[in-house]
């Protein structure tokens, strides 16, 4: 995937693999991994990376960079899923970005060649991963940190109503 920005610079992306997941579709999927404790999948790694996730078994959990390829257009204003009023895109975790970029960090149960079995997990079925990185507390957690109106949310929404996602379009 290669796009050109407005100063002439091209960003050339490649997936490195696919998420499996149970979720075939956006409503009833958790909106965060966090929601989807116990929900398990796999990430099948491109054979030609296989050496790269060396070590990754060390790690309980890890960071998945996908690409969310079922979604529908960019919009400025969102009403998330966790409150009832509209917010600025960048304030919320809606899916309906200009660069439709998820981030997920999730529980590594196992490996087995190119092959991550996880847990935890918050994505749909046949997603495109693009990068893996390891969850390290020290530098990941930051539990006192202020979050915005997201610490007043109005709703206790845990799971995906499918308001952020065009499947018509992704089937084209």
């Amino acid at each position: 995937m290669s796009s050109e920005s407005k100063t002439g610079n091209s960003i050339a992306l490649r997936p490195i693999g696919i998420i499996h997941s149970p979720f075939s579709e956006a409503a009833g999927t958790p909106i965060q991994p966090v929601y989807g404790s116990g929900v398990e999948g796999t990430v099948q790694v491109d054979g030609e990376f296989t050496e790269a996730l060396d070590d990754i078994e060390g790690f309980e959990r890890i960071w998945l960079i996908y690409l969310m390829d079922r979604t529908g257009p960019f919009k400025p204003k969102v009403m998330p899923y966790r409150d009832n009023v509209e917010h600025g895109l960048f304030a919320t975790r809606s899916p309906n970005r200009p660069n439709p970029i998820g981030l997920s960090v999730v529980r590594l149960l196992r490996r087995e060649g190119s092959t991550l079995f996880i847990s935890d997990m918050d994505v749909l079925d046949g997603t495109p991963l693009l990068e893996i990185k390891p969850y390290v507390p020290e530098f990941d957690c930051y539990p006192n940190s202020r979050a915005g109106w997201f610490d007043k949310a109005a709703v206790d929404r845990r799971m995906a109503d499918g308001r952020f996602h065009n499947m018509d379009a992704a089937k084209s």
